[in-house]
């Protein structure tokens, strides 16, 4: 039976020495030469509204879950019955996973529509589902009003949360690669997660003002719930901004040679069901790639950007305005450096700053962790830095790393399925696993081992991923800034003149 590749049966030596002109014609068939049309030059305002669009998506998907982070133990007070402080923190963090246990469930559902429909519509729809069950509950009665069915409210709108949530950061980072060239995409995917910090920056900052402003008995009467409802308007403003764009030129080639290949009643045939097998079926062993990336990247970034503060006021005693504030200036600090690394990872490769970002976890967790217990706003300063700089480094790079994992048919899909397994196993449960292994063993050293473990796998799955930097993405064509690019890479294919 012959060899195979990816391009199907690989010939015989022997075979091509014989016939060198027939398998030249073969090569060129299979990889014909680029012509100018091929090429995709993007538009740098188009781009920067769509990126613009984006990150302020995520940017709201992240205020909002931390929001409920940082009003952890409060929540619980609110919605759960009074007695065990523990408990009660439990329960609160319980409910802030299950929101995670229904994202696959969105991503199963959002990403092959992205795929088959378009990025922008299942955008525009997620951001909707995000807003409203954000809203509804800064809206909900608590436990001493209504009992028990505040908790399950609760939990509803959690659940709305998450399964829009499950088809937001496969779509949004699809979005944003396929608009960048592809010279930029990290410089420009970076600031997907600039809209992260920037929804967690809006979050404590929020809480911290209006803890300080109203104190902690009127917080937990009333106050807790403008956090939520400020969303509404948040909103809106980003769903009128998804809106306003076009979809991605990478999407809008792949329907232009669809409706080429196949007539209308194919399309009608495709369903998610199908999509979803095609994507386990011809992709797992770049979900099983996924998973393992983002595993490690979620479990260390919900440790640092959303359990830290409640691991500085439960375990060690500081109030809540303290913890917030410390790493308020570290998210800040993070902030001013995410679009360096951006473009640090578009020049030397993904895979070198990832690989940092890994061994940066992997070695100084520990010592981080030390400082932090020595307590001082000196010592727990230079600790989260120590643990911020290494999230950095994957927090600028996983949003153009990502993407390219998959081809561009089931992009969306793939993504949203690999991305949503993962955080719904390791992401969302880091603060339940984190309080439970510390209530279990009694050591404030269980975060640094945990963010160890995460490492570990990390490092294995970044050491076989291709580096992805300055290429096209799968499946699509490539794609330059300028005309001038798009000739010079036009004239570096065609053959040398012979005389």
């Amino acid at each position: 039976m012959p060899a195979t590749d990816r391009d199907g049966p690989v010939a015989d030596p022997e075979a091509q020495r014989r016939h060198p002109l027939l398998f030249k014609a073969v090569a060129r068939r299979r990889q014909p030469r680029l012509r100018r049309t091929d090429i995709t030059v993007t538009d740098e305002a188009a781009v920067k509204r769509a990126v613009k669009a984006a990150s302020l998506g995520n940017a709201m998907e992240w205020f909002d879950f931390g929001i409920y982070a940082y009003l952890a133990v409060t929540l619980g007070h609110v919605f759960f019955p009074s007695g065990n402080d523990t408990v009660q923190l439990l329960s609160s963090f319980a409910t802030f996973a299950v929101a995670f246990l229904v994202r696959p469930l969105g991503g199963m559902v959002f990403g092959p529509m992205g795929d088959r429909l378009g990025r922008k519509k299942v955008l525009a729809l997620t951001m909707i589902l995000m807003a409203v069950g954000t809203f509804a509950i800064g809206l909900i009665p608590s436990y001493s009003s209504i009992g028990y069915w505040a908790p399950v409210l609760l939990v509803f709108f959690r659940m709305v949360q998450g399964f829009s949530t499950g088809g937001e950061y496969g779509g949004a980072s699809t979005f944003i690669a396929e608009y960048a060239c592809d010279r930029r995409r990290g410089y420009f995917g970076s600031f997907l997660e600039f809209g992260t910090l920037a929804g967690y920056v809006a979050a404590a900052g929020l809480v911290t003002a209006l803890t300080g402003w109203l104190g902690s008995d009127t917080m937990e009467a009333w106050g807790w719930r403008v956090p939520f409802l400020v969303a509404g308007p948040l909103g809106l403003v980003g769903l009128y901004l998804r809106l306003r764009l076009d979809e991605t030129p990478a999407f809008q080639k792949l329907e232009s040679d669809a409706a080429r290949v196949f007539d209308a009643a194919d399309a009608v045939e495709t369903s998610t069901k199908g999509d979803l097998k095609k994507i386990f079926r011809q992709q797992w062993p770049m979900l099983i790639l996924c998973i393992a990336l983002v595993g490690a990247y979620n479990i260390t970034d919900y440790m640092l950007l959303s359990y830290m503060p409640t691991y500085l006021s439960d375990e060690l005693g500081y109030s809540e305005t303290h913890g917030l504030l410390i790493l308020l200036l570290v998210m800040v600090l993070l902030m001013l450096i995410i679009t360096r690394v951006g473009r640090l990872n578009d020049r030397f490769g993904r895979k070198p700053v990832l690989m940092a970002g890994m061994l940066g976890f992997l070695f100084l967790s520990l010592p981080a962790f030390l400082l932090i217990g020595q307590g001082g706003i000196p010592a727990i300063t230079a600790g989260m830095l120590m643990l911020g700089l290494s999230l950095v480094c994957m927090l600028g790079t996983m949003s153009a790393a990502l993407p390219a994992l998959f081809p561009t048919d089931v992009r969306y899909g793939s993504l949203s399925v690999g991305y949503n397994l993962s955080t719904s196993l390791f992401g969302g449960t880091t603060p339940l696993v984190i309080t439970a292994l510390i209530g279990a063993t009694g050591s404030n050293l269980m975060p640094a081992y945990y963010a160890m473990g995460a490492a570990l796998v990390g490092v294995v799955a970044v050491a076989c991923m291709k580096e992805t930097a300055q290429k096209p993405l799968e499946g699509s064509p490539p794609s330059v800034e300028t005309p001038e690019e798009a000739a010079e890479l036009v004239m570096s294919q065609a053959p040398e003149p012979r005389f």
